[in-house]
Formats: structure tokens, C-alpha cells, sequence
């Protein structure tokens, strides 16, 4: 055998790749028909001719004998149907321009499009950050086995889930009765962008929530956590995605991109799921045009113990009984909110009151009265200073409006009912929270005197008992009252000015231990900006009968 040298060997090698590549070639032109070498009219195609060449041959004689007796496209000439031949002759089609599959866009009337898989993977996605980020932000703080707190792990998550050791949490005040809530309010909105149901989404911020307590944090999970988390979060997130959903209405069109900033800031959860999906969740959810009323207000606050502070607060009711073709068939139709700020850095967040009908039916009393009543849902969050209370509650309850005279209207709420509530400050020792949880009756009353479009006198008191039921200290319970009296005369246009006068209380019982009684009252001079001149009157008379 000869040996064959390396230069050989290239030489042969690159041989056989140009012969291959020649051999693709020739196959390549004659099956595809690049072939552009024609014969003429006449010339005819011996039967043992190459049957690569039959097909442009046959083609060209198919079109160019016209004046033989017709036969059917694609036959030869003895009357046999040729598939070659149908190919030939028939014209090449159009060339189909591809078309992705149009995208599912969501519909609010009838749930098409909705996504129940999004918010299942956004959740989980946003707990785990928000770990990451307490990890880094809070590594210091410790459990009372003195693990880290958000040092969680497989482990610690398989032990949560396997003992279920629920207790109340030492947290403070802040964090568990709004830092959670607000929360609970993220989680909600991921799942209410997306196209689920309040309940639905409800559903999803509890799951949530449980999630939290298991994998979320080295420590017990808590029972109040779960308590003010999910549920309350629900109602403030339902409050935040209607309002978002206004404020992208407001244009009529499509929102331009202050509208859109500040939707987001209502609801930043609304927003991510528009931008993230393109089209898919940018319809506005349909509202049905409620009656609404808001104001903004900011100005001085004195209180009783000569504290000057700044102070700003935004109120808006949304759905008022009275207008014509308005429903209430969705929790949340109508709704009350409210949040106060103070330029204190103790207490920069005074207040956040919120209540909405979950289920009930319009009604009417006579040509001058409309209202509602059902099942209201509210959470309150209170810090005047001094103390502080917060509760989630289930009351049953009423909101309606009667015209008292001509331009002149009252408005008003009455509520009663009972929830999961916190209240302090309670008798504490070193490293003990110093507040008090437990099962907690409420009742809140608000009026309205509205005095055509020129003024308005507010009235409103509530009332919580924070007994020992459902807490870890059932020898303790607390009563608070909160009263506000609230004067608004509108200047010009859509400006004005107001005075505010609040007084809380806060008397607490605990064992042998002598009662404590705490009050406190503030002053306020503020200026209003207001978004109807009427102060938020429903018309539904007809112009005859008023």
C-alpha cells in the first residue's frame, strides 16, 4: 500500500469537496427547475429523455400548443393525468405574507383574557426580593431564638410549615397595621391587573401572605400578620386599583403620560402589568361612571401640647347612592377613603380610613332620599401622637343622601360592626411592643351638611373596644373614641379653605394595674382644593322637583 503524503492528502480532499459541491449543484438546478435553457415550441421529448429535464420541456409545450384539441391541465397526451405536469402549468401562488397569531387582549365584561399564571409567578418573584432587600436592609435584627430574621431558608421554611407555631409578633406598630396592609395591597394589585375578580384577587394576596410567614422570615410566623396582610390589604388595594382606574378615565381617551404617572402612583402594580404586557391588560377597568367627590387639603396643625406641625390629607368618596343607571354590583361600587400626613418624623403618617360596601342594594325613601346598605369592609389606621389604633372590620351599614331643602343636602354613613384590631400605648416592659391586640367591635357615624356649592360641615365619630379576645394579653382592652368636626368654605372656583378640630381618647384596662386615660386634640387651618363645586351633592330629581 502506497503511503500517501500530507500534501496528497490535502489535494484529494479538496478534489472530492469540489466534486461534491459540482454534483450539488447540478442536482439542485435541474430539480428545482433553474434550468433557464429552453427548446423550442415544436420539439418533442424522446420517452427515454432524462426526466429531470421533462418538466420545463413539458411546461412550455402545455402552454404553447393552443391550437390542439383541449385537454385537461396537467394530462399528457394520451388523456393520463401527470402531477409534474399540474405543477407546470398551474401559476406559482402568492407568496403568503406570516402573521402572528393576533394577542389575547383582555376583556373586563366577560374575563376573556385574564391570567390566573402571571400573578401566581409575580408573587412569589416579588416575596423573594423583598427578601433579598431585608436581608441586606435589616441584617442586623434578630428573632427571639436569635436567628437573623430574613436569613431564611429550606430548612427554616420545612420547619414553619411542619410545626405551624403561630404567635403575635413584636413588630412595631407602623409596620404591622400599615407596612404589611400596603403589602397585601402589591400582592392584590399583581393579581387585579392581570383581570381576576376582587375576590379572586383577595384569594391571592392571603396566599401570599401565608407564603411570607413561611419562607419569608427566620421568626414564628404571626397571626396578626395574616390578619391585617391579606384582608386588609385587599380593601386597600381594590381602593387604589378604582382610583388608578379613574385617574386613567379622566382624559376620555388614551391617558396621556401624566395620567399615566399618576395612575402609577395610585397603583404601581396596575401600572407594571400595562407596560410588561403591551396591550394585553390596557383596557381601563370599566367603572361605570360613579359619582364621585374628592378634595386635597394641606395647612398648620396645633396641638394640645403646642406641637406646630404641617399637614396635607387626600379624601375621596367613590360611587355615591343617587346617581341614575349606577350599580352596585361588585365589592368596593362604593367606597370612602381617606389618608392624613404630618411633617413629623415620629409620626409622619397620621391617619388612613377607608370603608367600602362589599355586598348590598340601592334604595330609596320618597322623591328626596337615595341610599345603600349591605356589608361594608373597612380598615382604620389612627396615630394621633399620644396613642394609636388600627382595626379591620366586617359592620353592617348604610350610606345615603336626602335633601334637606333646595341646595341643601345631607350625606352620612352609620356603621356597626366587629374585626381584628391594635391599640396603644399599652404598660410594657423592655423589649416588649406597646401595643395591644384583639378582638375589636367598632362604630362609625359621618355626616355631611352640604350648603349648595358655597360650603360643607363635616361631622364624624368612631368608636373601637380592643378586648382581650384573640390576643396573647386577655387581661387587657382598651376603648378609644375619635371625633372630628370639620368647617370647608369654598372661595373661588375650585379653592377654598377649611377648619379642622379633632379629639381623640384612649381609656386602657389592664389586670390589677390602674387605668390609663389619654387625650388628645388638634386645630387645623388648611387650604382645600376640591374637585366639585358642589362638594360631592347627587342630582337625580327631575329639574320640576327641586
Amino acid at each position: 500500500m502506497y503511503q500517501i503524503t500530507a500534501d496528497a492528502s490535502l489535494r484529494l480532499t479538496r478534489s472530492r469537496m469540489v466534486l461534491r459541491m459540482l454534483a450539488l449543484a447540478i442536482i439542485l438546478t435541474t430539480s428545482t427547475g433553474f434550468d433557464y435553457e429552453r427548446s423550442p415550441i415544436n420539439a418533442t421529448v424522446s420517452a427515454n429523455a432524462d426526466p429531470a429535464f421533462e418538466l420545463p420541456q413539458a411546461a412550455e409545450q402545455a402552454a404553447g400548443d393552443l391550437s390542439q384539441k383541449p385537454r385537461a391541465a396537467g394530462s399528457s397526451r394520451d388523456g393520463n393525468v401527470n402531477p409534474l405536469l399540474i405543477a407546470a402549468v398551474q401559476p406559482d401562488p402568492a407568496p403568503r405574507e406570516f402573521k402572528p397569531a393576533p394577542e389575547q387582549l383582555h376583556n373586563w365584561e366577560t374575563g376573556e383574557g385574564k391570567s390566573y399564571l402571571i400573578p401566581a409567578i409575580e408573587i412569589p418573584t416579588f416575596l423573594i426580593l423583598l427578601n433579598i432587600h431585608d436581608r441586606f436592609a435589616y441584617r442586623d435584627e434578630r428573632s427571639e431564638d436569635g436567628q437573623r430574621v430574613y436569613s431564611s431558608n429550606l430548612s427554616t421554611t420545612w420547619e414553619h410549615l411542619k410545626r405551624q407555631n403561630w404567635k403575635h409578633d413584636r413588630d412595631p406598630f407602623n409596620v404591622n397595621q400599615f407596612g404589611h396592609p400596603y403589602q397585601g395591597a402589591t400582592m392584590y394589585g399583581l393579581a387585579r391587573s392581570t383581570g381576576l375578580s376582587f375576590w379572586e384577587s383577595a384569594v391571592y394576596s392571603n396566599v401570599g401572605s401565608f407564603l411570607w410567614e413561611m419562607a419569608g422570615e427566620t421568626g414564628h410566623p404571626s397571626v396578626n400578620d395574616m390578619a391585617t396582610t391579606g384582608t386588609s390589604g385587599s380593601l386597600l388595594g381594590e381602593a387604589l386599583f378604582r382610583m388608578s382606574a379613574l385617574v386613567l378615565r379622566d382624559t376620555g381617551g388614551d391617558p396621556d403620560i401624566w395620567h399615566k404617572l399618576g395612575a402609577a402612583v395610585l397603583s404601581p402594580t396596575t401600572a407594571l402589568n400595562r407596560f410588561a404586557f403591551d396591550d394585553r391588560f390596557k383596557t381601563v377597568f370599566p367603572d361605570n361612571s360613579p359619582a364621585t367627590f374628592w378634595r386635597f387639603r394641606f395647612g398648620a396643625t396645633l396641638s394640645g401640647s403646642s406641637e406646630q406641625v404641617a399637614t396635607a390629607d387626600f379624601n375621596i368618596a367613590y360611587g355615591l347612592p343617587g346617581k341614575r343607571g349606577y350599580t352596585y354590583n361588585r365589592p368596593l361600587d362604593y367606597f370612602d377613603f381617606q389618608i392624613t400626613g404630618l411633617s413629623s418624623s415620629s409620626n409622619p403618617l397620621s391617619s388612613v380610613l377607608l370603608r367600602g360596601m362589599l355586598y348590598g342594594k340601592p334604595y330609596q325613601m320618597g322623591d328626596n332620599h337615595r341610599g345603600i346598605w349591605g356589608l361594608y369592609g373597612s380598615y382604620d389606621y389612627i396615630s394621633p401622637g399620644a396613642f394609636r389604633v388600627s382595626n379591620t372590620a366586617l359592620s353592617l351599614g348604610t350610606t345615603g343622601q336626602y335633601w334637606v331643602a333646595p341646595g341643601v343636602a345631607l350625606q352620612g354613613s352609620l356603621l356597626g360592626g366587629a374585626g381584628f384590631g391594635a391599640a396603644g400605648v399599652s404598660p410594657s416592659v423592655e423589649g416588649e411592643r406597646d401595643y395591644h391586640y384583639g378582638l375589636t367591635p367598632q362604630g362609625i357615624m359621618a355626616l355631611r351638611l352640604l350648603f349648595g356649592d358655597r360650603a360643607v360641615i363635616e361631622l364624624v365619630g368612631r368608636g373601637y373596644y380592643v378586648s382581650g379576645t384573640g390576643s396573647d394579653d386577655s387581661d387587657g382592652s382598651e376603648r378609644l373614641t375619635r371625633a372630628v368636626a370639620n368647617l370647608n368654605v369654598r372661595v373661588t372656583g375650585r379653592h377654598g379653605i377649611g377648619l379642622q378640630f379633632v379629639r381623640s381618647t384612649r381609656d386602657a384596662h389592664y389586670g390589677q394595674l390602674p387605668s390609663r386615660q389619654t387625650r388628645d386634640n388638634t386645630l387645623s387651618l388648611v387650604y382645600t382644593y376640591i374637585g366639585d363645586t358642589r362638594f360631592g351633592a347627587v342630582e337625580w330629581r327631575n329639574v320640576g322637583d327641586r
